[in-house]
């Protein structure tokens, strides 16, 4: 799973290209938003990776996947650690939290769900073309 991990840093650091938030239009498909969103209760770098719809003039996350990145021996890693579907009312998180923001507890079987949802999401973004030179890219906070 550490590859993957692994490989979700590099693609979420390619989106974002030294940005701290960007949205990533190609025709066709809803725009995609990478932002970087603070850190955790542990110093860790936290990025949203997320497709915005509009109902009754709100925005809707569709979905919203929160990684968490660390350091390993290699490089970076970024786990998935949230998913967010408002048009469904999906709220998930793999970790739960004391007061300090620490995490206490995981949840195995929803962290390698999010961990194969997002491979899965990630390569259809690259197959239909986020990653390519013609997406159009807006730097919203660099």
């Amino acid at each position: 799973m550490m590859n993957m991990y692994q490989a979700f840093a590099t693609d979420l650091n390619q989106l974002l290209n030294g940005a701290r938030a960007v949205r990533i239009t190609v025709p066709g498909y809803m725009p995609l938003s990478v932002e970087e969103i603070g850190s955790s209760g542990e110093g860790y770098r936290l990025v949203s990776l997320c497709h915005y719809g509009e109902q009754n003039g709100d925005l809707m996350r569709d979905p919203d996947i929160v990684f968490l990145f660390h350091n390993v021996p290699d490089g970076m890693a970024a786990e998935p650690v949230s998913f967010w579907n408002d048009y469904l009312g999906i709220v998930q998180e793999v970790y739960r939290y004391d007061e300090a923001g620490k995490h206490t507890h995981v949840l195995p079987t929803l962290k390698q769900d999010l961990t194969e949802f997002a491979e899965s999401w990630f390569a259809n973004l690259k197959d239909q073309g986020f990653f390519a030179s013609t997406a159009v890219r807006e730097i919203l906070s660099s």
